[in-house]
């Protein structure tokens, strides 16, 4: 920066310098950033945790909705069989082994 008088004006030029240093430092640590694999795969890593344990506690409150419609129906069942306990008893049985592994299998999917 030259003056009318010729000379410069040091101060603007020491501005000048330091922001042009400071979006140097920016520059070198956002290139430091990408090339930092390790830190990226650790956030890539927290993300997909986040998104399997909202996955797992949708699952979970879905099986528990689903044990208590099971326990409603065999409540109705019991009472139905002791209404006629003789044609029940066999659809009653086969009712309950059948709630109870699609109970088992829905729980033990939201395991994994």
């Amino acid at each position: 920066m030259t003056l009318s008088n010729g000379h410069g004006d040091h101060e603007a030029l020491r501005d000048e310098i330091r922001q042009t240093r400071a979006e140097l430092a920016e520059t070198v640590q956002a290139l430091a950033n990408k090339a930092d694999v390790k830190a990226r795969i650790k956030g890539s890593a927290a993300q997909v945790t986040g998104r399997l344990r909202g996955q797992a506690g949708q699952v979970r409150a879905q099986a528990g909705e689903r044990a208590g419609e099971v326990r409603s129906s065999v409540a109705e069942a019991n009472r139905a069989v002791r209404r006629r306990p003789v044609p029940w008893g066999a659809g009653v049985l086969a009712a309950a082994a059948l709630a109870a592994a699609v109970a088992y299998l829905v729980i033990r999917r939201s395991q994994r």
